[in-house]
């Protein structure tokens, strides 16, 4: 009972806090779950394996850089050429941007949408604008055959990526036109462009957005640790960014002033210190003895362990080896709900990087980016177990 108790005062905390500073929020998370659970000498060790892991200290240096390539694109006018010149329609640029930028998933991504839906979306709200570029960053997810989440979590439920597919699909679709309905649908007016179109003004903005995720897919199947590719990666991006846009020292001063990079470097820190005390702490092992039906297990523990860890694969790790244990082989149909339901959980907790890092550029309270995020996400949560209940096991 005492672990429970911790659990829920760490999200609470959580969620209190992350108003104001999201790092904070982790660290005081992390505190309240690990004296609850594990205990301060436990605590220190958890702390401690986090700040000195080396992936762990890469992957907050690149998350850092990553605003300042954004940054850059801002005080150099080039994400004024790439909106100018990227003329697909207000409404498809905003669901399009995000889209296309997390077909390549790396750490810290979204803060490569999150300016160009900054960009053209002048007039919509700021909790609008961050909820769609989770949404619409991630919903490729379920269907992007190489997306990491989804291959980990087809072998351990012993099925083949592209068998599920076509059962993700219809998921893919039904969450596009929610994503539509909750975040697109009233935007208002279009982008107006008083010049012609003009490539040489395109191509260079885009180049530096999709080089570092392309240098970042090429180089993690050679270097070791992988966070190791994605600094490359981001690092020369960043280089590019300021040599097209011919930034001297005082610009790269003024970018990183109002970038603040080191928000984000420690937030990335907070966020793998709490899941480091979460699987610690023993609250994945109680949420396994609790005796549930499959359409339970499937659909809420999914969304909750979602939501709890911020990631795809660890729900999956534990949601579809119990399935298995209770229920036995487990069909197409079951797991692409399964996987849609932590998928539901992963796009909307601030434990999720991307989530707190949109929420922090786009100065938006958590609170009020989980009010703009409920409504798709809980209609999408009981088709899911709608869906369960009639084709499921």
């Amino acid at each position: 009972m005492i672990a429970w108790v911790g659990f829920f005062l760490a999200i609470a905390a959580l969620l209190i806090i992350s108003a104001r500073n999201l790092a904070l929020a982790m660290f005081v998370g992390a505190f309240v779950l690990g004296i609850f659970t594990i205990g301060s000498s436990q605590l220190a060790v958890e702390l401690w394996g986090a700040i000195s892991d080396i992936s762990t200290i890469l992957l907050a240096l690149t998350v850092g850089l990553i605003p300042l390539i954004g940054g850059t694109l801002k005080h150099t006018g080039q994400m004024d050429d790439l909106v100018d010149n990227f003329r697909i329609g207000k409404k498809a640029l905003l669901a399009v941007s995000p889209a296309l930028i997390g077909m390549m998933p790396m750490p810290g991504g979204a803060l490569l949408s999150g300016p160009l839906v900054e960009k053209s979306g002048e007039d919509v709200s700021q909790n609008v604008k961050a909820g769609l570029n989770i949404w619409f960053r991630h919903v490729l997810y379920l269907i992007y055959p190489l997306a990491p989440a989804l291959i980990v979590s087809t072998r351990i439920a012993g099925l083949d990526v592209y068998q599920i597919v076509p059962y993700l699909v219809p998921l893919l679709f039904f969450s596009l036109l929610l994503g539509y309905i909750f975040f697109l649908r009233n935007v208002p007016g279009r982008i107006e462009y008083k010049k012609k179109l003009k490539l040489k003004k395109l191509v260079p903005p885009l180049t530096i957005i999709f080089l570092a995720p392309l240098l970042d897919f090429i180089l993690k199947g050679i270097l070791s640790p992988e966070e190791l590719a994605t600094l490359i990666g981001v690092t020369v991006s960043l280089i590019l960014a300021l040599l097209v846009g011919n930034v001297g020292t005082k610009g790269l001063l003024k970018i990183t002033k109002d970038s603040k990079p080191w928000n984000f470097a420690m937030m990335i820190i907070g966020i793998v210190v709490f899941l480091n005390v979460f699987v610690a702490s023993g609250i994945p092992e109680l949420i396994l003895d609790i005796e549930i039906s499959a359409e339970i297990l499937c659909v809420v523990v999914a969304f909750l362990l979602g939501f709890g860890t911020g990631r795809i694969v660890t729900p999956a790790g534990i949601v579809i080896p119990m399935f298995l244990t209770k229920f036995g082989p487990i069909s197409s149909i079951t797991f692409a709900i399964t996987y849609f339901s932590i998928f539901l959980g992963y796009v909307m907790t601030p434990v999720h990087p991307c989530v707190s890092l949109t929420a922090e550029f786009f100065k938006v309270k958590t609170k009020d980016f989980l009010k703009v995020m409920l409504p798709p996400t809980l209609i999408a949560l009981a088709t899911s177990y709608v869906l369960i209940a009639i084709f499921g096991t």
